[in-house]
């Protein structure tokens, strides 16, 4: 269990198992970032037809800031949630461009709900998502 007491009349709490989620989330898009960013021919050749370098980057980035809404997240940032949102509508775009079926790309939305879910577990007498501002 982490606290914050930014505002000591509210103390705010987060279960473990969130927690646990926004380190996985942090550890996923490092590694996934790098592999984007420093090891382009190994995700190239995963990929259906050729893949630009510009969009390659370009997910990269998204994973750069999937790591930066994760800590936001930590922060009690509901903004660090609809970032999330945000990278995952655009690698849907990115993904159907490439030739990934809309089926395959729209399983991407599955981390945003998953997401979504975890925020609503409880601690106390409110879940993560209540206590995010």
């Amino acid at each position: 269990m982490e606290t914050t007491n930014e505002n000591p009349k509210v103390l705010k709490q987060r279960h473990g198992c969130v927690t646990a989620w926004l380190i996985l989330l942090i550890v996923a898009n490092s590694l996934t970032a790098g592999l984007y960013l420093f090891a382009r021919e190994i995700v190239t050749k995963n990929l259906p037809g050729d893949v630009s370098t510009p969009l390659i980057i370009l997910l990269g980035i998204f994973g750069i800031g999937n790591i930066i809404f994760s800590v936001m997240l930590f922060q009690w940032k509901k903004l660090g949630f609809w970032g999330f949102v945000l990278t995952s509508a655009g690698t849907i775009i990115i993904n159907i461009s490439i030739g990934i079926g809309i089926g395959q790309s729209l399983f991407g939305l599955a981390g945003v709900a998953i997401l979504y879910g975890i925020l609503q577990i409880k601690q106390g007498n409110a879940t993560a998502w209540e206590n995010l501002e």
